[in-house]
Order: structure tokens, then sequence, then C-alpha cells
């Protein structure tokens, strides 16, 4: 049985737009269904790519920095990596604005449930909450602005492990054994992902290091590949780990040791 925040309901009631999905696409002025450009003078902006992958003591998320409207590059700093709460991470593709305010309602949501009911909402409720903000925004993502496809990564501290979730684009819930991977540039890498476990060994029995290294050269060639993801030679990428510890941001210097260390294997270019 699920159990209520009581906080959707309340939004729900004062009509907020977080948990309003227009009955059709095309009541938005300017908007057909499937319209890429999402009408006149409407341009939203994306961010891409973005991973996450387990390793033996939980789970490593990383992301590109660019975000970008149309064919223009907006902001090449963008966070997509987020802690909702102690031992909870959402990576987010697609939509910037729709994804922070699923953010900030998430964030609140779980703070709320915690302090009425003096305990945390468990994990299952966690990832009902997050369907459920997926779901209502399916009628703006069919006319091609507010879409977004999050993973949720946690660190279960009752099975003592990291797990992963993904969505589609209607709410539905999956859960990876090993990895997962949004935005544009994912579809360029999925091959990539399974070869790494045939010919290496499972996410799983990796160390951080090795774990955080496979990542980064995933997201190295989603960037090569894809013109929305952003490369390493502006700005660092974004990762962070979740375990038991809770969540943990890899510092600069590791990135750039690391990815020093991917050049070097692979022949790439010098930093």
């Amino acid at each position: 049985m699920e159990i209520k925040s009581g906080l959707w309901e309340l939004l729900e009631e004062s009509g907020h737009p977080l948990t309003r999905s227009l009955s059709l696409p095309n009541q938005l002025p300017g908007i057909r269904p499937n319209d890429s450009h999402a009408g006149p003078g409407v341009i939203d902006t994306h961010g891409t790519t973005v991973i996450a992958v387990k390793y033996n003591q939980g789970v490593i998320t990383v992301g590109d920095r660019r975000a970008t409207a149309g064919f223009a590059v907006m902001y090449d700093r963008s966070e997509k990596v987020l802690p909702i709460d102690d031992y909870t991470l959402l990576a987010i593709s697609g939509s910037f604005a729709r994804a922070m305010e699923v953010v900030r309602y998430l964030r609140t949501t779980f703070k709320l449930f915690e302090r009425t009911y003096l305990q945390q909402m468990s994990l299952d409720g966690k990832l009902s909450e997050l369907a459920k903000v997926v779901r209502a925004g399916i009628a703006e993502a069919m006319s091609g602005i507010g879409g977004f496809i999050p993973i949720l990564t946690t660190f279960d501290r009752e099975t003592n492990e990291g797990r992963i979730f993904f969505y589609d684009g209607a709410g539905a819930r999956f859960e990876s054994t090993e990895y997962g991977a949004a935005g544009s540039g994912s579809t360029q890498i999925r091959g990539t992902f399974d070869y790494i476990v045939k010919t290496k060994k499972p996410f799983h029995d990796m160390t951080r290091e090795e774990a955080l290294k496979e990542a980064l050269f995933l997201l190295d060639i989603a960037a090569d590949l894809d013109a929305a993801t952003g490369g390493f030679q502006k700005v660092f990428p974004l990762a962070k780990t979740i375990s038991v510890d809770g969540i943990e941001d890899v510092s600069e210097e590791e990135l750039s040791r690391v990815m020093d260390a991917i050049d070097r294997e692979t022949g790439g270019r010098k930093r």
C-alpha cells in the first residue's frame, strides 16, 4: 500500500502546475504534438548525458555539464547529479527547468514526511513519488517541452547494497542490476556497457576507482558521438558516489587523474 506524504495532494488541490498534465498536447498555443521545437518562441533547455554504474561498495553517478536549447549551448556548468536526501541521488536528463522543479518537490516531500511521521520515507515510497511527477509531465513531453528522464540511485541500508532505478516517459519504474544511462548520448553507448561487463567484469565487482574510470570512459565516448553532450576539455564532469557512508563528491583532482589515465591508455588528446 502506498504511503501518502500529503504534499502531492495539497499541490493538486491548489492546481500547482507540477501535478497538472494537459489532457491534449495541442492545448498549449502554438504547439503541435511531437513538435520538437515546442512552438514559436518556446525552446526548452535540456541536459545530457548521465550515467550510473555500480561498484563493490555502492553506486557511482556521473554527468556531463552541458545544457542545450535547440542547437545552442546555453550553459556549460550545469549540475545534473543532485542529492535528494542523505542516501538518494537524482541524475537528470531532458528538460532542465522541469527537473529542477521535481528535485525541489522531492526534497520537500521527503523532509515533510520525515518530520510528520518521525521516520524516513521508505525506498518504495520515494520511487513512487518520483513516478508521479514523471507521469504528470506526459502531455508536456509529447508537446516537445517539459519532458525529462531521471535515474535514481540510492544505497539501500536494509540490503546493504547500492541500487539503480530508471524510468520511462510514462513513469514506469525499472531497476538495473549493473548500470543505467539517460540523455541524448545514452543510446550511442548502450552496447559498450555490455561489452565492459562481458570482457572485463561486472560493475558490481569493480573497485571504486575501476568503476569511476569505466564511467568516465563511457561519458567520453558519448561526448564524441553526441553533439549535445559536453566533453572534458573545458569543464570537468560531475561525479558522485553513494555508499554506506552516504553521498560523496569525487574531487577534481581525482577526476583529472582518472581522465589522464584514460587518455594514456587510449592514445587520446592531452589535457
